[in-house]
């Protein structure tokens, strides 16, 4: 049996060296004159061990990691293409505890085997849930994806089979799938991993939502930024087309479906629907005002079923495995599972995909392991740029997504930022307000000037200049920009500041009386 050789193409994987690591496994085989395989698989999103790389031995898949080029040699030499013992050793890689506390759902087959497989895909479960759907009826598979409870992963937790009965039901000639993998937020790539390690599972998906609503055509819009997966998922939707899970007849039914990759020129505000629809047109993107609603009048001004890359790739499981096993995962009104991105300054970075409920302090103390440096963690942001800043009183807090709503913050992406105690949140507030000046596309003014004017503000602070009255102006700033802006942009940019202040205000007293205090 030749020896199978597993090593990560997934970028984050290559941006931690698994290149330099594969063609130096290459070298090695050749100067040894081993006849090998090398699979060149995606990542299972336990960044802190990357470049892991396994060898598929007699009594299952052995882990090492993280592999350096240097370690190359001594690998050889201790026979660990039948899994001997090597200072880099993991063992079996489902045992390795960040990867065995997890409930893999949709991330099930990402890191196992070549992404572009579409063989390798069906003999670990693939298209199961297409093969069912193609033999429903649409408001039926509208209805399986409603009583499962999936609701969009892309931040704002919307219902997913309410979206897709309103483009069913709505009369049309032409209707659209959009995927929005404009994944801009800090500290997420659980969509960049699906489409660099799964990309099937994306196809799939698409393909079940076409199906269920009507849609005939689908398009991926991904960010500039993600080269790899630009081009993992052409190569996919190639392979998918060539083996007929594409095209006039899906698997052979009457059902027809197709689909092409766009890419984005990377503005976070095309992560926000109607802004992509526009940039999906050929045109600025800039947000549009609602109504009328994408489902309603999308893409071309027709209706659009608008999800993000987790949203639809959680389908193809609720259709193999139905809406009672998903829904029977989670809490509260948040079903099923959440890939969890966990980032910053955390010793254990990576993703982590469980059912709902896990604490936040659960995920940044037991799963994440605390602060990279060891020093005291100050602060988490979860949801992104947009996201509330929590403090450890706030770490009892459920992932859930009414249960952060209840205590002002939000799950958006899933997508966790660790600090510790040396951040300046006084910094990360100017930094939101700064973030949305620079990424505002300028349709509304609550965004446009309302940031600029909140930067202001926030240097006066910092001057120590009318520290009461300038407090009270960036909180009015906040409440208008909350409740003006036409988008999550700039309603959703007073988040960090507002919780910045609330929660650290230590950090917003004029530099004289902190070091006063200290």
């Amino acid at each position: 049996m030749i020896p199978r050789i597993y090593i990560p193409g997934d970028s984050g994987a290559l941006a931690l060296g698994a290149e330099k690591v594969a063609k130096a496994i290459a070298k090695e085989l050749a100067e040894r004159g081993i006849e090998a395989k090398i699979v060149r698989n995606g990542s299972r999103g336990a960044y802190f061990l990357e470049p892991m790389i396994e060898v598929a031995t007699a009594n299952g898949r052995v882990a090492y990691g993280p592999v350096k080029p240097s370690d190359v040699k001594s690998l050889f030499d201790s026979g660990f293409l039948t899994g001997g013992h090597h200072k880099r050793w993991l063992g079996a890689p489902d045992k390795i505890p960040f990867l065995a506390k997890q409930t893999r759902l949709t991330f099930a087959r990402c890191g196992i085997n070549d992404p572009l497989s579409l063989d390798a895909y069906k003999s670990l479960g693939g298209l199961k849930g297409l093969q069912n759907a193609v033999a429903m009826a649409p408001a039926d598979i509208v209805k399986q994806v409603t009583d499962s409870g999936l609701r969009g992963r892309g931040g704002a937790g919307f219902p997913t089979g309410i979206k897709w009965k309103t483009v069913l039901d709505t009369t049309s000639e032409r209707k659209y799938i959009v995927c929005n993998a404009d994944e801009g937020d800090s500290a997420t790539f659980a969509d960049r991993m699906i489409m660099e390690g799964d990309p099937f599972v994306l196809i799939e998906g698409m393909t079940i939502a076409g199906i269920a609503t009507g849609a005939t055509k689908g398009f991926v819009y991904i960010r500039s930024e993600y080269p790899h997966a630009v081009a993992t998922m052409n190569k996919a939707v190639e392979i998918a087309r060539k083996a007929g899970v594409l095209g006039v007849n899906v698997l052979g039914s009457p059902n027809a479906f197709d689909m092409e990759i766009r890419v984005g020129a990377g503005a976070y505000v095309c992560g926000e629907e109607t802004s992509l629809l526009n940039s999906l047109e050929g045109k600025r993107g800039v947000v549009r005002a609602k109504p009328p609603l994408p489902a309603i009048q999308g893409l071309f001004g027709k209706p659009t079923v608008i999800n993000n890359v987790i949203s639809l790739a959680s389908v193809p499981i609720i259709m193999d495995k139905g809406a009672a096993f998903y829904k029977d995962f989670g809490m509260g009104r948040s079903r099923g599972t959440i890939p969890i991105q966990i980032a910053g300054n955390v010793r254990n970075g990576g993703l982590f995909e469980t059912a709902f409920g896990l604490t936040l302090g659960q995920i940044v103390d037991d799963i994440g392991g605390g602060t990279a440096t060891g020093r005291p963690v100050k602060a988490v942001q979860v949801g992104g740029p947009l996201g509330a800043y929590f403090p450890r009183a706030l770490f009892d807090t459920p992932f859930d997504y009414e249960e952060f709503a209840k205590r002002d913050g939000l799950i958006g992406h899933a997508g966790i930022t660790v600090f510790d105690d040396t951040a300046d949140m006084l910094k990360q507030a100017r930094f939101a307000m700064e973030f949305c000046a620079i990424e505002s596309c300028g349709k509304c003014t609550p965004c446009r000037i309302g940031s600029t004017r909140g930067i202001e503000t926030i240097d006066r602070l910092a001057a120590g200049i009318e520290p009461e009255k300038n407090l009270a102006l960036v909180t009015d700033l906040c409440n208008t920009m909350k409740f003006g802006s036409l988008c999550a942009l700039g309603g959703f940019t007073p988040y960090p500041v507002m919780s910045s202040i609330t929660h650290f205000p230590e950090d917003f007293k004029p530099a004289s009386a902190r070091v006063a205090a200290e």
